[in-house]
Protein backbone atom coordinates (compact mmCIF):
# COMPACT_ATOMS: atom_id res chain seq x y z
CA UNK A 1 0.00 0.00 0.00
CA UNK A 2 1.58 3.45 -0.83
CA UNK A 3 1.31 6.53 0.87
CA UNK A 4 -0.48 9.29 -0.63
CA UNK A 5 0.60 13.12 -0.12
CA UNK A 6 -1.50 15.18 1.11
CA UNK A 7 -3.04 17.67 -0.79
CA UNK A 8 -3.02 21.25 1.32
CA UNK A 9 -4.13 23.28 -1.68
CA UNK A 10 -7.58 23.31 -0.23
CA UNK A 11 -5.67 24.42 3.59
CA UNK A 12 -3.83 27.19 2.36
CA UNK A 13 -6.43 28.67 0.42
CA UNK A 14 -9.12 28.69 3.07
CA UNK A 15 -5.67 29.89 5.28
CA UNK A 16 -4.82 32.73 3.24
CA UNK A 17 -9.24 33.31 2.55
CA UNK A 18 -9.74 34.03 5.88
CA UNK A 19 -7.02 36.57 5.71
CA UNK A 20 -8.55 40.28 4.54
CA UNK A 21 -6.46 41.25 1.21
CA UNK A 22 -7.67 44.23 -1.12
CA UNK A 23 -5.87 43.38 -4.54
CA UNK A 24 -7.47 46.75 -5.83
CA UNK A 25 -4.53 48.63 -3.85
CA UNK A 26 -2.05 47.25 -5.74
CA UNK A 27 -4.03 47.86 -8.80
CA UNK A 28 -4.21 51.11 -7.87
CA UNK A 29 -0.21 51.31 -6.86
CA UNK A 30 0.88 49.55 -10.62
CA UNK A 31 -1.51 52.62 -12.44
CA UNK A 32 0.26 54.88 -10.31
CA UNK A 33 3.51 53.60 -10.93
CA UNK A 34 2.43 53.07 -14.83
CA UNK A 35 1.49 57.35 -14.65
CA UNK A 36 4.79 57.96 -12.99
CA UNK A 37 6.66 56.06 -15.69
CA UNK A 38 4.75 58.00 -18.72
CA UNK A 39 5.27 61.40 -17.60
CA UNK A 40 9.10 60.48 -16.41
CA UNK A 41 9.70 59.33 -19.84
CA UNK A 42 7.66 62.23 -21.65
CA UNK A 43 9.78 64.42 -19.73
CA UNK A 44 13.50 62.37 -20.86
CA UNK A 45 12.02 62.06 -24.85
CA UNK A 46 11.26 65.63 -25.15
CA UNK A 47 14.78 66.70 -23.65
CA UNK A 48 16.00 63.94 -25.94
CA UNK A 49 14.11 65.58 -29.15
CA UNK A 50 15.24 69.56 -27.98
CA UNK A 51 18.83 68.02 -27.68
CA UNK A 52 18.77 66.35 -31.07
CA UNK A 53 17.37 69.90 -32.76
CA UNK A 54 20.39 71.79 -31.00
CA UNK A 55 23.48 69.11 -31.78
CA UNK A 56 21.50 69.19 -35.27
CA UNK A 57 21.45 73.14 -35.65
CA UNK A 58 25.33 73.32 -34.58
CA UNK A 59 26.48 70.54 -36.61
CA UNK A 60 24.46 72.84 -39.57
CA UNK A 61 26.25 75.72 -38.60
CA UNK A 62 29.42 74.56 -38.12
CA UNK A 63 29.60 73.15 -41.56
CA UNK A 64 28.57 76.45 -42.92
CA UNK A 65 31.05 78.56 -41.43
CA UNK A 66 33.76 76.03 -42.56
CA UNK A 67 32.85 76.52 -46.43
CA UNK A 68 34.24 79.88 -46.23
CA UNK A 69 37.66 78.78 -44.77
CA UNK A 70 37.84 76.05 -47.21
CA UNK A 71 37.57 77.70 -50.46
CA UNK A 72 41.22 78.56 -52.29
CA UNK A 73 42.79 82.14 -51.02
CA UNK A 74 45.31 84.18 -53.17
CA UNK A 75 47.37 85.14 -50.40
CA UNK A 76 48.23 83.07 -47.40
CA UNK A 77 47.23 85.70 -44.54
CA UNK A 78 43.89 84.94 -45.95
CA UNK A 79 44.49 81.62 -45.26
CA UNK A 80 45.22 82.17 -41.07
CA UNK A 81 42.41 84.81 -41.37
CA UNK A 82 39.48 82.78 -42.34
CA UNK A 83 40.81 80.04 -39.62
CA UNK A 84 40.85 82.71 -37.39
CA UNK A 85 37.20 83.88 -38.26
CA UNK A 86 36.31 80.29 -38.43
CA UNK A 87 37.49 79.50 -34.32
CA UNK A 88 35.66 83.10 -33.16
CA UNK A 89 32.41 81.85 -35.11
CA UNK A 90 32.66 78.82 -33.66
CA UNK A 91 33.80 79.80 -30.29
CA UNK A 92 30.41 81.99 -30.30
CA UNK A 93 28.39 79.35 -31.75
CA UNK A 94 29.07 76.64 -29.08
CA UNK A 95 28.64 79.32 -26.52
CA UNK A 96 24.86 79.86 -27.29
CA UNK A 97 24.46 76.05 -27.94
CA UNK A 98 26.00 75.38 -24.55
CA UNK A 99 23.34 77.70 -22.97
CA UNK A 100 20.73 75.69 -25.02
CA UNK A 101 21.66 72.34 -23.39
CA UNK A 102 22.06 74.25 -19.87
CA UNK A 103 18.04 75.39 -20.38
CA UNK A 104 17.16 72.03 -21.37
CA UNK A 105 18.77 70.44 -18.39
CA UNK A 106 17.19 73.13 -15.73
CA UNK A 107 14.08 72.63 -17.11
CA UNK A 108 14.16 68.48 -17.03
CA UNK A 109 15.45 69.10 -14.04
CA UNK A 110 12.94 71.34 -12.37
CA UNK A 111 10.01 68.87 -14.13
CA UNK A 112 11.30 65.77 -12.67
CA UNK A 113 11.58 67.80 -9.16
CA UNK A 114 7.78 68.40 -9.65
CA UNK A 115 6.92 64.83 -10.62
CA UNK A 116 9.00 63.09 -7.60
CA UNK A 117 7.14 65.57 -5.27
CA UNK A 118 3.63 65.19 -7.10
CA UNK A 119 4.26 60.98 -6.97
CA UNK A 120 5.40 61.37 -3.41
CA UNK A 121 2.61 63.52 -2.03
CA UNK A 122 0.22 60.86 -3.98
CA UNK A 123 2.62 57.54 -3.12
CA UNK A 124 1.69 59.11 0.90
CA UNK A 125 -1.77 59.39 0.38
CA UNK A 126 -2.26 55.73 -0.98
CA UNK A 127 -0.05 54.45 1.55
CA UNK A 128 -2.72 56.30 4.48
CA UNK A 129 -5.54 55.21 2.57
CA UNK A 130 -4.68 51.46 2.46
CA UNK A 131 -3.37 51.50 5.84
CA UNK A 132 -6.65 52.90 7.41
CA UNK A 133 -8.79 50.49 5.11
CA UNK A 134 -6.42 47.54 6.13
CA UNK A 135 -6.97 48.70 9.49
CA UNK A 136 -11.26 48.97 9.53
CA UNK A 137 -10.92 45.45 7.40
CA UNK A 138 -8.85 43.74 10.22
CA UNK A 139 -11.30 45.40 12.81
CA UNK A 140 -14.12 44.08 11.03
CA UNK A 141 -12.82 40.47 11.30
CA UNK A 142 -11.61 40.69 14.17
CA UNK A 143 -15.20 41.72 15.82
CA UNK A 144 -16.36 38.98 13.82
CA UNK A 145 -14.80 36.17 15.13
CA UNK A 146 -14.62 37.71 18.68
CA UNK A 147 -19.36 37.98 18.23
CA UNK A 148 -20.41 34.41 19.86
CA UNK A 149 -22.44 32.24 17.50
CA UNK A 150 -25.18 30.89 18.56
CA UNK A 151 -25.56 27.49 20.18
CA UNK A 152 -28.14 25.12 20.14
CA UNK A 153 -29.77 24.29 23.55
Amino acid sequence: MANKTQDFTKYMTDMMGSFPADNSAMTEAFKTQAAFAEKMSRVALTAAEQSAEISHKWARETLSKMAPMTAAKEEPADYARSVSDFASASAEVAAENMAAFAEIAKKVQMETVELMMAAGKEAQEDASAAVKKATNDVTSATKKAQTPTSTVK
